[in-house]
């Protein structure tokens, strides 16, 4: 199979990226939901209370696709990555609601990252561990920006495989893993708190810094200066544009973390080539 042509390869990552991606959308909207219903229990259990008797949301697995309007389950053939959207016009079957674009687009995002990632690296192992990476990435993201939460469930196996794929080593020796973990962590915390003393309020959360301690582990301390300039440049283009059309309000709290992995998922795949122009533009080269 490794003798298969390369564009084949990339068409299936791309396709297999579109299938992920489905699957992702579900993590994006039952996950936080599953959080705060079991953040609700453990507070009963804590104050030693009755639980309130609300039913739990729907698991991320068992529970088969429905409309979130009239709760209709949907046909596989109206599940069929990015195409079952646009067949429906991006509408249900059954009741006529709107479809979130979310779908499509995490589907689409999903399809062309993956078939970036077997472009760059090929069919090999490195490429596999990049997939991970990059859905990873996509559902932290996709959660932050719809919930300002990046979920222990997602940062923790991120950073953990980080560091273990460094013992093989495939991106970065141990020592730099372990170092880019703990720099990563301590560099936003100490933004953090030294911008609530200043000011009395919080910047960023907890999960901001173990997002950065996760891509410290896959690339090292070196990228991580990097990743958070262009993370920042990111969002201040983002934002500014945002606030421009009117889009966002200047006083609600915009999440950090799809910057933060945006930035992270860029180096990751074009780190050396836009330090070598960086080098080169600047003339230190």
């Amino acid at each position: 199979m490794l003798d298969l042509p390369h564009w084949l390869w990339i068409l299936a990552a791309g396709v297999l990226g579109l299938l992920v991606g489905s699957f992702l959308n579900v993590v994006i909207l039952r996950l936080p939901e599953r959080m705060k219903a079991e953040w609700r229990l453990d507070a009963f259990d804590t104050l030693e209370l009755e639980p309130d008797g609300q039913p739990m949301p729907p698991g991320i697995v068992r529970e088969p696709s429905h409309c979130p309007h009239c709760h209709h389950p949907l046909a596989a053939y109206d599940n069929i990555p990015l195409f079952g959207w646009l067949l429906l016009g991006g509408r249900c079957r059954y009741c006529k609601a709107p479809i979130s674009i979310q779908y499509p687009l995490v589907e689409l995002l999903c399809g062309v990252l993956s078939a970036l990632i077997v472009w760059k690296l090929g069919p090999t192992w490195t490429a596999l561990a990049g997939l991970a990476f990059t859905w990873l990435l996509i559902a932290l993201s996709g959660i932050d920006f719809r919930t300002q939460y990046l979920p222990d469930q997602l940062n923790y196996p991120l950073l953990w495989l980080g560091l273990l794929l460094s013992l093989l080593p495939m991106f970065v020796l141990p020592h730099a893993a372990i170092l880019g973990a703990a720099i990563g962590y301590l560099s936003l915390w100490s933004v953090y708190w030294l911008f609530k003393l200043l000011t009395g309020k919080e910047g960023m959360g907890y999960g901001d810094f173990k997002l950065l301690a996760a891509l410290g582990a896959w690339m090292g301390p070196t990228a991580l200066l990097p990743v958070v300039l262009l993370s920042s440049l990111i969002g201040a283009l983002v934002g500014g544009t945002l606030i421009a059309l009117r889009k966002h309000g200047r006083d609600v709290p915009m999440p950090f973390g799809p910057f933060i992995a945006a930035a992270g998922w860029v180096w990751f795949m074009a780190g050396d080539w836009l330090l070598q122009h960086y080098l080169l533009l600047t003339g230190l080269r």
